[in-house]
């Protein structure tokens, strides 16, 4: 914000290069109607004024985008953080012009208004003081005019502001509906809803476009308030210093003026406005960058990840909430020490994952709390195999086997190794033998070798569940979290997997989200949300 105040103060020097320019062509001016050669002083004034405006016409934008920039850098970022921070951040659309639209709205804000702002706070007046020195009475005409303009600019910018809120909420809505049909583009092509959906997305375009012109109706509204007043100031300027140089005023004088004065007085009337034009040019950034930032302020502030001690000896969570506008998740209360199963049941949609992912430092809780346990909260006696699986570093406490595991485009064994890029073949075997997949590697006779690309075409769904805890175990940390493991597996690979996880569990900790009564039916505690 220092950057754009300077830029506005830079705006408000400008009025001095302004000032010398008026008054070297009143000089000029003066000179040549008394019959005198125009003096170089004149032209030297005319002169310095231009560069002096260059240069703050130079400046000002550079030092109001650097501002900008080092103002809406961390909102981006923070912004971002809390998007995917958040156990139920909005859709893919809805996210993206969070994310992008809207800081870009803010930085235009930040870049034209702010600065704009500030000189027209001060501008006027400084102005009006720079006539007054000539004219006091044209320096009142100005300051007349400017009170009505004011109220007017008021009556406009309400308008503005709600147009511009329900124009960015238009827009939002037409991403949200672009990117859930594309993603979806090749359903709509199988029942043929081409036609419907091109209507769908017609009429939010029509909206967004009647929106937007609602938007520009006020602006032009507001444009022309400050265009009467501005040409009506200069009118009246013009019209006292004719009639008083002509001596034709219907009133007596109130003051002397000299051609000199009564020229210098009407160039720098326009000056007068001038901040405020700048103003209400940038006045539609103002109104949209405001209805941005209550977009914005909508998505919670999240609370940081819990990290994980060098020892693992168990995690806890207290009344945990991650909530949304419109969704909570919690709260949820949980612990589990070393060792065990435990179950987080509930009906899709309870949130499920999203804690998973809380637990695991994906996302970070909005309230409560979630910590992993000091080496000192360790239980008197740990499982005598358990210390030989620690490791240090709180990044390797988690082993997370998810409901659709990332696939690389690559051969199985380059997705297995991403869990242990030191593990030998016969490593990577005896973990896909203890998911159930060495029949399917057998049926193929690829083996290893196996081609995948980013989707995992040609493996099933619980293939894909499998080749994702076969990557956890691999990974071999002492709390392994699991997201529906035995979903799309038949009665017999479910039942495998089941007395997988039960063996898992009496060696290390283990937390499910399962709707599978055999999985629930086996844990040693259940947590139902």
């Amino acid at each position: 914000m220092a950057l754009q105040k300077q830029a506005g103060c830079a705006w408000i020097i400008d009025l001095g290069g302004a000032a010398l320019f008026a008054w070297g062509i009143a000089d000029g001016v003066a000179a040549a109607a008394a019959g005198h050669a125009v003096p170089a002083a004149a032209f030297g004034a005319m002169l310095g004024g231009g560069l002096v405006r260059a240069a703050t016409a130079w400046g000002v934008p550079l030092l109001a985008v650097r501002g900008a920039q080092a103002a809406t850098t961390p909102l981006r970022r923070s912004l971002v953080e809390r998007l995917l921070g958040s156990g139920a951040a909005p859709s893919s659309g809805q996210s993206a012009v969070l994310a992008i639209d809207h800081v870009a709205t803010i930085e235009g804000y930040e870049t034209r208004f702010v600065p704009a702002r500030v000189a027209a706070a001060a501008a006027p007046l400084v102005a009006a003081a720079i006539i007054a020195c000539t004219s006091l009475v044209a320096a009142a005409i100005l300051i007349g005019t400017l009170i009505p303009f004011v109220l007017g600019m008021i009556l406009a910018g309400t308008a503005a502001r709600r147009a511009s809120e329900r124009q960015l909420e238009a827009l939002g809505d037409l991403s949200d509906l672009f990117v859930d049909r594309v993603r979806t583009l090749p359903i709509l092509r199988h029942f043929a809803a081409e036609e419907r959906i091109a209507r769908q997305v017609g009429t939010a375009t029509r909206e967004v476009a009647a929106r937007t012109v609602a938007v520009l109706r006020v602006a032009f509204l507001s444009s022309a308030v400050l265009e009467f007043f501005s040409a009506l100031a200069v009118a009246l300027v013009a019209v006292y210093c004719g009639f008083g140089l002509l001596g034709l005023l219907p009133f007596p004088a109130p003051e002397t003026l000299t051609l000199r004065d009564a020229f210098f007085a009407l160039a720098m009337a326009p000056e007068f406005y001038l901040p405020m034009r700048r103003l209400a040019a940038a006045y539609h950034d103002k109104q949209l960058g405001e209805a941005a930032r209550t977009a914005i302020a909508a998505v919670p502030e999240v609370l940081a990840p819990a990290a994980a001690p060098a020892m693992f000896v168990g995690v806890e969570a207290k009344a945990l909430v991650i909530a949304w506008p419109g969704r909570t998740i919690g709260p949820v209360s949980l612990s589990i020490g070393t060792s065990g199963l435990l179950a987080l049941t509930g009906p899709t949609g309870s949130g499920k994952t999203s804690l998973l992912a809380a637990i695991a430092g994906q996302i970070a809780p909005s309230d409560g709390s979630l910590r992993f346990l000091s080496p000192e909260e360790a239980p008197p006696s740990l499982p005598a195999a358990f210390p030989s699986r620690l490791r240090e570093g709180s990044e390797s406490c988690t082993a997370w086997a998810a409901q659709h595991p990332l696939i690389l485009p690559g051969t199985l064994r380059d997705n297995l190794a991403l869990a242990a890029p030191d593990a030998s073949d016969a490593d990577l075997l005896a973990a896909i033998d203890r998911v159930g997949l060495a029949p399917m590697l057998a049926r193929r006779g690829t083996g290893l070798d196996l081609p995948l690309d980013h989707r995992g075409s040609g493996l099933s769904g619980g293939e894909r569940r499998r080749l994702g805890l076969a990557r956890a175990l691999l990974a071999n940390r002492p709390l392994l979290l699991a997201d529906e493991p035995t979903a799309d597996l038949d009665a017999d690979s479910a039942a495998a997997i089941t007395a997988l996880l039960r063996a898992i569990a009496t060696e290390r900790a283990v937390i499910v989200a399962t709707h599978d009564p055999r999985l629930i039916a086996i844990a040693d505690s259940e947590v139902t949300l």
